[in-house]
Parts: C-alpha cells; structure tokens; sequence
C-alpha cells in the first residue's frame, strides 16, 4: 500500500544547486512547461521557440495565474543580431471603455475600477507574443510549438500541488464572490460539478485544447481576427462589457529597445513603461551609491527596502501608458537623480507613498540555447484567474489587467480607450560589456520590481551563485506601508530593522514572495542556472 503524504507539508528546509548545462535550458514554474520548451528545442527550435512552447503549456497547467487572454512581455537575445530586444504585448483597454463608462454601468466598486467582470477586461496580448516570437525569432512554427499544450490539455497532466492548493484558493473566492450568471463559464470551465482537482489529479482541459488547435491552425490569427474573435465579441455584447471584435483585430504588440541601467559595470535591463520594470532600475540607480560588503545586515536590508519604496512613489505618480502621457522615462533614470535620491535617506524608515497596490497572479520562464540565444518571458492573468470571465466552451480566461486603472482625472493612469495600464508583470536581463549574461525575473505584482532588486543584488553584489540568488530568504514591502519578511529571516535581523522604524510582519507562507528563475551563461558558454525553490518549478535541460 502506497503511504498517505501531504506534498505541501514541509517539515524541513531544502537545498538545491545550481544546474549546468551546454546544450540548452528550459526554466519554469511547472514541470511539464519545462518539458515542453525542451521538447522543442530538441526537435530544430531555439530559445525563443522553447518560450512559446513553455508559454502555451503554462496557459493549460498554470491556468491560475495565466491564460489565452494573457498579457506578455519578454527581452531577448539574438546571437545572430548581436543585439537584445524587448516586446511590449500587453493589451489597451477597448475603445468602449472609459471611466464615464464603468461608472454609468455601475460597474464602479466605491469609485474604483472593479476587480471581476467584464469592467477590467483588457485586450489580451499573449497570444499575439507567441506568433510575433516566432515568426522575427524562431525556428519553428507556431504549430508546432503548439503541439505540447495541445497534449496535455487533450490527453491530461498529473496537477502540481502548489498548483492544486491555488486554484482551490480560487475556488473558494470565487464561489462566495462571482454569483453573476457572467461567472458561470468559469465554474464549468475549472470547477465541473463543483470541484476542483486536488494535487495528483489527471486534468484535462477539452475546450482548451481545442482552442489550442485552433490557434495553431490559424497562426494564432483565430484570437484576433477570426472564429474566437466573434465568440468574445458576442459574449462581451451579451453581458454588456466593453470588448468588441474592432478592438482584438486592431491589437499588435509592439518591439520597444529595454531600458538599462548600470549596476557595478553590469547592465540591468528591463521593459520600458507601460511596464513597472522602471523600479527596479529607479531603486539600483539609488542603490549604486552605497556600497554593500554583507547581505545579512541591517544597513544593507534598510537602504534596499527605503530604495524601493522612493521608486515606487515615482512610479505610482508617472508610470503609465506613454502614448497617453508622453514622459522621458531615461530620466528617472539619469545619475544624478540616483544620487539625489539617495541623499534623501536617513538611518530611519520614512513614509514615501501611500498608494495601494492589489495582489496578482503570474508566470514567468526563461531558457537558452546553444548558439547563444536567450529569452526572459513573463504572461499574466493579473489577479489568478483573472477577471473570473470565461468565454463558454473555449477554456479563455480573460485578465482583469484593467483593475489597475484609475477613475480619478488626476491620476496618471487614468482610464482613456485604448489606453494600455500601469502593467506589473516585468522580465529582466543581465548584460555585460555589451554580451549577454543572461535572463532572470521573479513574479507576483508588485514584489516583481523587489524581487528584482533582490536577485540581482545577490548575484552582482554578494557573489551568489543563480541557485542561491533565488533561494535568499527575501522581504517586500506592502500596500499598508509595512514590510513582510520569509519566516526564514533571521529574527535578530527583524528586530533591528523594527528599530529602525519598518512595521515588520513574518509571513509563514511563501508564495506572496514571487517565485524566479534565473539563467546564467558563463564564459566557456556552459548555462547555469536556477529555479525557485518555493513552488513547483523545475528546469529541463541538456
């Protein structure tokens, strides 16, 4: 008889290395991505095709964080180009909506824009990377790097346990919250007979695999211009939401040159604004003024959180779509601000927004190849699931991106049509002397730009190796102006941080810390690389 265990009651801390690699890497979340994108790069792809292979295999066994009616975003190095590129495939709002407009369909929750519904549905960008990837940087087809999603929605995959443990988490919200008959596709979608798979599970997702083979049918024009278009066109008519067919024909994700910054003679790169990336460049800019000897200090812990919460009070007041605010954002970034900014701290913790930034849900992947390709990628739903809308016999789950938007005039990210929000999802890379290092990200909202600052301080800073540099125990600062710290943060360490005026709280959870992967290529071009220790995530190489 097999014994009875629970995967997620972890008694004792473990240790995992760093793996090495010279053929190609694949890093994700969940297992099977990671098998799909070495699926493909073993069978005549590259980095990028193993993106989109692991990208779309995610959609089907991480649907509670990400969807076909994701965003994406991704920085990537071609080899043959010598040059790194970022894409912006985040969706506007509809040319329908407006603050005028959710207030008059009293969609507005206490003058805000509303978490669930059709209110916050955005254009979804996702599905667009895939081809716009593949078609300017891979090897294969969209076909054919389709074809792993494809299996595993159709034929089933056994459910991770942090995985489990999150769409019942969803569930749970859900059915106390979505009571509207707009919900019912996403009970019959991912709660059949009101239930949810627990850890271990066969799950298959029939419609989703469908759509899948639809998409790779049609070079994923199926979504925009074609049969799903007309399918999201009439569902958002029916309950009165604000996406039409014009808007998702009219969607092209946009190639933008990343914003840098230069960090003890390593470049930070990161996805220009629309994107929140920026603060995490803001806060090493700040931080490039001090010098760090020791990670474990209270010196090094106050200046990184006060560091990060000066850029945040920059970014809340100017990150935005820059088509609707037109802003040199290479000025936040300038030197001397750093340098300015820095002089700001004292040795106590001070009050620098009082924003209140929502919780989210995200995936985030990375790979490699042998000819010395790289792609960091990141797609969302925002908050789990999503705005809990689901298109009927389809398995698209829509994001709520459009939560972010404010209905305050004054406010920067104002909602206008056709504008895009303050988006939270943010991949980053590492360059050096103008050859790439490598690429690296950490998810979950507004720990991303954190997580950032984070991970590569390990790395640049306190020498760790990608392993390491992922598994140090981290902080965040959050929405209530306090500073949540791992349970596996040195007490002593906590102590002296709350005398120094931080509102310390331990979290025994792990999972609002973001969950990273991160790929390093070292000099002989052998990859190392890691994967983050407090979820599912594994990397598939060779």
């Amino acid at each position: 008889m097999i014994p009875v265990f629970d995967p997620l009651a972890q008694k004792y801390p473990s240790q995992r290395f760093p793996i090495y690699a010279a053929g190609g890497m694949v890093n994700c979340s969940v297992p099977m991505a990671s098998a799909a994108g070495l699926d493909a790069l073993k069978n005549g792809g590259n980095a990028i095709d193993a993106a989109v292979a692991a990208a779309a295999a995610l959609t089907v066994t991480e649907p509670t964080d990400n969807g076909l009616g994701a965003d994406a975003f991704a920085i990537l190095w071609s080899e043959k180009d010598q040059k790194l590129y970022g894409l912006n495939s985040s969706g506007p709002a509809p040319m329908l909506a407006s603050a005028e407009a959710i207030k008059n369909a009293g969609m507005d929750v206490n003058g805000a824009m509303p978490t669930y519904g059709w209110g916050p549905v955005t254009v979804p960008g996702a599905v667009k990377a895939w081809k716009e990837l593949t078609k300017r940087f891979g090897k294969r087809s969209v076909r054919e790097n389709l074809q792993p999603a494809i299996h595993y929605a159709k034929d089933g995959y056994a459910i991770s346990p942090n995985e489990a443990s999150g769409w019942q988490r969803a569930y749970s919200i859900y059915k106390k919250r979505l009571a509207a008959s707009c919900f019912q596709a996403w009970f019959d979608t991912f709660a059949p007979d009101g239930k949810v798979p627990a850890f271990g599970d066969l799950v298959k997702l029939p419609h989703h695999a469908n759509t899948l083979q639809l998409l790779a049918d049609t070079e994923t024009d199926a979504l925009y211009t074609g049969e799903l278009a007309q399918k999201i066109d009439a569902e958002s008519r029916r309950f009165g939401g604000f996406l039409r067919y014009e808007d998702l024909a009219a969607y092209e994700a946009e190639w933008v040159e990343p914003l840098r910054v230069n960090y003890r003679g390593y470049e930070v790169c990161e996805i220009p604004p629309n994107g929140q990336g920026i603060v995490a460049l803001m806060a090493l800019n700040i931080l490039k003024e001090f010098g760090f000897n020791e990670k474990d200090c209270k010196e090094t812990l106050h200046r990184q959180i006060e560091a990060l919460k000066i850029a945040f009070a920059d970014a809340f007041a100017y990150v935005t779509d820059p088509k609707d605010k037109p802003l040199d954002y290479k000025r936040l970034l300038l030197p001397e601000y750093g340098a300015a900014r820095a002089q700001e701290m004292t040795d106590r913790a001070q009050v620098y927004t009082h924003k209140i930034p929502p919780k989210s849900g995200t995936v985030y992947l990375c790979a490699a190849d042998a000819e010395g390709n790289m792609i960091s990628y990141i797609q969302s739903n925002y908050m789990g699931f999503g705005s809990g809308i689901v298109i009927p016999d389809t398995g698209i789950a829509l994001q709520n991106r459009g939560a972010d938007f404010s209905l305050d005039p004054n406010a920067a990210n104002y909602l206008r049509p056709g504008k895009r929000t303050y988006h939270t999802i943010i991949p980053g890379f590492l360059m050096k002397d103008g050859l790439p290092v490598g690429p690296f990200g950490v998810m979950g909202g507004y720990m991303q730009p954190q997580g950032h600052v984070q991970v590569a301080m390990n790395f640049i800073d306190f020498h760790m190796d990608p392993q390491q540099a992922l598994d140090a125990p981290r902080f965040q600062w959050m929405r209530d102006g306090s500073v949540t710290v791992e349970s596996r943060f040195d007490p002593n360490l906590a102590r002296e941080l709350q005398r120094m005026g931080h509102d310390i709280r331990i979290d025994l959870t792990t999972g609002s810390f973001g969950r990273g992967q991160m790929i390093v290529r070292l000099p002989n071009g052998v990859l190392a690389g890691g994967t983050e220790s407090r979820t599912d995530s594994n990397i598939a190489c060779f």
